[in-house]
């Protein structure tokens, strides 16, 4: 009988135990993404509208920066947000054309209110601190000094004739007030202004490095170009810059005034086309300070090309120009205001502001001159 023999690789696990049974596994490849075929039938979307009554309502949560109440501590509204300035102090909010004096650009940098400020009017200042502060020299003797003044206005009515005069009016020197105790009050005023501002007092115009050079100041540069300061009313300016530097100074007092911030006003009478002073400040290019907010900058230098138009930035250092106001030109009251102009002048080669005074000014009299003499740009339609 025949008998059947299992093949080798069935034989039980005991007589070959060194094998093990692999069962035979085929590798598929992974199947290509699906693309969209152009023959394939258009999928069936469903419209926004059918989108949105299935979905939930979405609350929009604002996000609360702490300001969105902030209200203007003068007026109590909240509106013109474009024109409220918050203190970096307190976080009170002010618009712009309610602070007194008003702010006409907005700040660049931090901004504090008048209450958390530290600009306001310092202690009386000393004699002594006063004479270092304007750097005096020492006075001559009073009977010395009254002397000079009486041969140089001789000197003066001398020097040229009635008919000349009357064609062409001169610059008079200033008269300081003759009690020395009250030329140290109205310099204190100064002083305790200038320090209140942290402007350092300069009577000249200063020149910085990284600011315009001194070369760039020549009159020759002027557009159209500058009236040229005679002989004798260079006199008058030199006479006039050796009393400063005596202390013999205008009859001005600078006084805070809640709504016009720091003012000058007249201590004493000041006759017409009396010199009062120089607006000094440092020079540089009008194009580094068109985002500039100091409200006090002057044009010293209109030229052909924009980008060499000079100007006096009297906010490190200036003298008592710096504080005089300007009249509004959008009234008929401003003109009656004014009882000065600034007028640039060439003085040896180079351009010069000096201010004069147009009309006889009397006594507790405050100063007014045109911000827009020359140009049109300084927004002067909310001044008092």
């Amino acid at each position: 009988m025949a008998t059947w023999k299992a093949s080798s690789s069935s034989s039980s696990p005991a007589a070959s135990p060194s094998r093990r049974f692999i069962p035979y596994r085929r590798r598929t490849k992974a199947s290509p993404p699906r693309r969209p075929s152009s023959e394939s039938p258009p999928r069936k979307m469903r419209s926004i509208a059918d989108v949105m009554a299935k979905s939930p309502p979405v609350v929009e949560q604002e996000q609360d920066d702490g300001y969105g109440d902030v209200t203007c501590e003068k007026c109590d509204l909240g509106e013109r947000d474009d024109e409220l300035l918050l203190c970096d102090k307190c976080d009170k909010g002010f618009h712009m054309k309610c602070l007194r004096p008003i702010v006409v650009r907005v700040p660049v940098g931090p901004w504090v209110c008048v209450d958390c400020s530290d600009q306001r009017p310092v202690r009386r200042l000393s004699q002594k601190k006063i004479m270092h502060f304007f750097r005096i020299e020492k006075q001559i003797d009073q009977t010395e000094r009254s002397q000079l003044s009486q041969e140089s206005r001789k000197h003066r009515r001398r020097s040229c004739s009635l008919t000349v005069k009357k064609r062409r009016r001169k610059l008079l020197p200033m008269v300081p007030s003759e009690d020395p105790e009250q030329r140290f009050a109205q310099m204190g005023t100064l002083a305790s202004a200038l320090t209140a501002l942290g402007i350092k007092y300069s009577d000249d115009l200063t020149y910085v490095p990284g600011m315009a050079p001194r070369s760039a100041n020549r009159s020759k540069f002027e557009k159209g170009g500058m009236q040229v300061l005679s002989k004798e009313d260079l006199e008058t300016l030199e006479l006039c810059r050796a009393m400063y530097r005596r202390g013999e100074c205008p009859p001005l007092v600078v006084v805070f005034d809640p709504l016009e911030g720091y003012t000058v006003e007249a201590d004493g009478p000041i006759k017409d086309l009396t010199f009062i002073a120089e607006y000094t400040g440092d020079v540089d290019y009008l194009k580094n300070r068109e985002n500039d907010d100091c409200d006090s900058i002057m044009t010293l230098l209109l030229s052909e090309d924009p980008s060499k138009t000079l100007v006096i930035c009297p906010d490190k250092y200036g003298n008592i120009s710096r504080f005089i106001s300007g009249i509004n030109n959008h009234n008929r009251f401003g003109k009656k205001k004014q009882n000065c102009k600034c007028v640039r002048y060439s003085v040896n080669g180079e351009c010069r502001v000096l201010l004069v005074a147009t009309r006889d000014i009397a006594k507790g009299e405050r100063l007014y001159y045109d911000y827009n003499g020359y140009e049109h740009e300084y927004p002067t339609h909310l001044f008092l």
